[in-house]
């Protein structure tokens, strides 16, 4: 049964309620030089950046949507008190990539390494851009520079394109899986959950202002109209490697459809989205396509011991469902697109960059998204597997194994190379709808 948690739908930015049907867009990244210019870069797309009351009613008509963040550094530029910064915690105010050690971001994926800016303090707002077709997404990207040309104080660090061109459209990998098959639902969202996705949380899991699973939530970052429907999210840019991925699966299967059984493996589902605990030996896309049905399963009586979906793969290691303590503690909402082109089928690798930039969205960076990396992505000992990592979005440097648990011997697979890498991220803060008009009209400005 639907809750009756009243949602302030009008102040909650779309991202946070909405799977929008864009399939391309751009992500901006923005300094600001001076705080006039930031807060009039803010000013002039409040009335561009939807609501999760307006998003709805406005879908089948709207072929752009806009959405607005900053990390802590943004906020002191636009001229936020040192008073109120002081209450944001402590994992926002250092920034992701102060926290890369915390994170598993080393080696290839330790922050000196990231791309367009973002290890540094530079990065001050983002404003993503989706669109429904390329066409929009010329024009919204157009529209924007106009806005960086004629505002003084403002500029770009750099952007990331999106492309989901076909076959990897909005809801499809480059490694050719399908994604988002498994997002929590939020109490007063008016969404019913699926069969087997779990019963409707507490908003406060994700939306400031509102109790959590525990109850009321204190301490919350002042002032309040700041804070109050806003959210955190953590971004993550990360290159897939997918002629290296199919060179992997080539060598270490003997056919086709054992080629698909070990990615499936790797993922803990078929490519179409059927799960490995209901469909152990061969892919069933009807399966995969049927959200009645592709997430209607549990762990530890369907498949305690991995032989079906592995115990370290990565759709168990980022959901473990009822294998895990506290679990209504660390769901998160992600959003997100693919970026660079597709490899075609049979072609060696390009070299080109390609893979997903994605955002990870909670109201506690530490007990949702910085735990799901440290504990279950990048913990060697998760499931008292020993010496292994995620290894889809772990980070694996040759030394770690990936075990599949099978009668009579299992099958280990010793050192796995790295199928994506972390190329970029920050933390960022996703005010409301009132928490943007404050922060466009701090000192008066307007």
């Amino acid at each position: 049964m639907t809750s009756t948690v009243d949602l302030e739908l009008g102040d909650i930015q779309h991202i946070l309620l909405t799977r929008t049907p864009a399939i391309t867009g751009r992500y901006e990244f923005l300094t600001f030089d001076t705080p006039e210019g930031g807060r009039a870069w803010v000013s002039a797309l409040l009335d561009k950046v939807e609501s999760a009351a307006d998003a709805p009613v406005t879908m089948d008509a709207t072929r752009r949507w806009v959405t607005l963040a900053f990390t802590w550094t943004g906020l002191r530029a636009l001229g936020v008190s040192e008073e109120a910064l002081a209450t944001f915690p402590d994992a926002f105010r250092e920034g992701m990539a102060a926290r890369a050690g915390i994170l598993g971001d080393t080696g290839a994926a330790a922050p000196q390494h990231w791309l367009g800016g973002l290890g540094g303090d530079d990065v001050h707002a983002i404003a993503i851009l989706f669109a429904r077709d390329d066409e929009q997404c010329r024009l919204s990207i157009a529209e924007h520079d106009k806005l960086l040309a004629r505002t003084d104080g403002v500029r770009s660090l750099s952007h990331l394109d999106l492309n989901a061109s076909p076959p990897f459209n909005y809801a499809h990998d480059h490694f050719g899986f399908r994604d988002r098959l498994s997002q929590p639902v939020m109490k007063g969202s008016g969404e019913e959950p699926t069969p087997g996705s779990g019963d409707p949380l507490a908003p406060g899991e994700f939306i400031l202002g509102y109790p959590d699973e525990n109850g009321p939530v204190v301490n919350l970052p002042k002032p309040d109209v700041l804070s109050r429907n806003g959210s955190y999210m953590a971004y993550r840019r990360l290159e897939e490697h997918v002629g290296r991925f199919r060179d992997y699966l080539r060598a270490n299967a003997q056919s086709a459809h054992e080629e698909d059984l070990l990615a499936a493996k790797f993922m803990g589902r078929w490519r179409s989205g059927a799960p490995l605990v209901l469909a152990p030996d061969h892919d069933d896309p009807e399966l995969g396509a049927d959200p009645l049905r592709n997430n209607d399963f549990n762990y530890k009586q369907m498949d305690p011991f991995g032989y079906a979906c592995p115990l370290g793969s990565h759709a168990r290691r980022l959901n473990p469902r009822d294998t895990a303590h506290y679990m209504n503690r660390r769901r998160m909402i992600r959003r997100g697109a693919t970026y660079g082109p597709a490899l075609p089928d049979g072609a060696p690798d390009d070299g080109v960059e390609r893979g997903i930039a994605a955002f990870i969205i909670c109201a506690d960076l530490v007990r949702q998204f910085e735990f799901a990396q440290n504990v279950w992505i990048n913990d060697r000992t998760f499931h008292e597997l020993g010496n292994e990592h995620d290894p889809i979005a772990g980070t694996q440097d040759g030394t770690l194994d990936f075990t599949v648990p099978k009668r009579p011997i299992r099958k280990v697979h010793k050192g796995i190379p790295a199928f994506t890498t972390l190329r970029g991220g920050a933390y960022f803060f996703l005010p409301g709808m009132g928490g943007l008009r404050y922060l466009a009209t701090l000192g008066g400005s307007s």
